[in-house]
């Protein structure tokens, strides 16, 4: 009996909106992939003043990245996980910055992905304990950027890489399986 191959519409030909979250700064930066390359769609930082309460600094945060999602129309996200930090109030104020960029998601309905710094890090240079000017220089380079976006826009923009071609791997190993 011959099968029929399977057509999957992969993942990654949709917009990935990743998220690098933060209290002062979140980053953000979408693209999506065309073949084996990555194409550049919008990036950006939602800058909240650092004197400003938490909840302060939270809503300018959502105001700044529900616009973001409302002009961009992403087809989904992708956040950054949580590292662990000696620092747990550190860690407990990202997780409420999270925790916001997750909200603003679902509420406009996509479907989100959270991936480890490491993973991110190898995705994008081929090594969990890059620095951040080696991720930011990789991320001109693939995407074919005039100048280096601000750090947390570059680490965003990683982010939304390493989910294009997580999943583009997963597509590619489906079809293979189908054969």
């Amino acid at each position: 009996m011959r099968r029929e191959p399977v057509h999957l519409s992969p993942v990654t030909d949709h917009v990935v909106l990743g998220i690098d979250p933060g209290s002062h700064r979140l980053g953000f930066g979408a693209v999506y992939r065309k073949g084996n390359r990555y194409v550049h769609v919008a990036h950006g930082v939602a800058r909240a003043p650092a004197a400003a309460p938490l909840p302060e600094r939270l809503r300018v945060i959502a105001d700044a990245l529900e616009a973001a999602i409302a002009r961009i129309k992403p087809d989904v996200v992708a956040i950054e996980q949580a590292f662990f930090s000696r620092d747990a109030h550190a860690a407990l104020v990202i997780g409420h910055a999270r925790g916001v960029a997750m909200l603003l998601a679902a509420r406009a309905g996509l479907t989100i992905f959270e991936y480890p710094p490491t993973l991110v890090k190898r995705s994008v240079v081929g090594s969990g304990r890059a620095d951040k000017d080696q991720v930011n220089g990789m991320i001109r380079g693939i995407l074919g950027l005039a100048e280096a976006p601000p750090e947390d826009a570059a680490d965003a923009l990683a982010v939304a890489i390493c989910h294009a071609s997580t999943t583009a791997f997963a597509a590619a190993a489906a079809r293979g399986r189908s054969a």
